[in-house]
């Protein structure tokens, strides 16, 4: 076996694992810790997928902002919620068998493509589908627009947050 090959494996256990911890413990901040770790893993498998691009804006986006956004929010309203009772679906063997006939149909899927045994070719600077993407997000007739109202809208919604979360108990007088 190769280092890539054992890299992949023991990463692929540890999301696997980390995926399995999030469903299944009680501690909701614990929960998202294990999301982390699984969205990590899958960072991993991008790197090892030589998909650089897709990596950063998997720790970026899903790590960064998501996961944390979670927390915050599993933090914030901890003392709102009545968890002292345990609460069972008792709807999870459905679940069970649900999940693991989409895993067959997915790996029957996977098994039968044809782009699995097929090879890949090395790509051109011009074939390359990331640096055309950010050719498009820049380029001024095509995404730069749309680009730059997105980032003003999150920008908006990152200082509502902050304005939302502010605590004002502390003397703070109101704006």
């Amino acid at each position: 076996m190769t280092p890539i090959q054992i890299l992949f494996l023991i990463t692929a256990v540890v999301s696997l694992g980390a995926a399995l911890m999030v469903v299944t413990t009680k501690n909701m901040i614990h929960a998202a810790l294990w999301l982390i770790l699984t969205l990590f893993g899958v960072a991993v498998f991008f790197v090892l997928l030589n998909a650089g691009f897709l990596a950063v804006a998997q720790v970026v986006i899903y790590i960064g902002a998501i996961a944390i956004l979670m927390i915050f929010a599993i933090m914030m309203t901890r003392n709102i919620a009545d968890l002292s009772e345990t609460q069972i679906n008792r709807n999870w063997p459905w679940a069970l068998i649900i999940g693991i006939l989409f895993f067959a149909g997915l790996v029957s899927i996977l098994y039968f493509w044809p782009g699995t045994s097929s090879s890949a070719t090395p790509m051109s600077p011009e074939t390359d589908p990331i640096s055309q993407l950010g050719q498009a997000l820049v380029a001024p007739n095509a995404y730069l627009i749309p680009f730059e109202v997105a980032s003003v809208l999150l920008l908006a919604a990152l200082i509502g947050a902050i304005y939302i979360a502010w605590d004002r108990k502390g003397g703070q007088e109101d704006l």
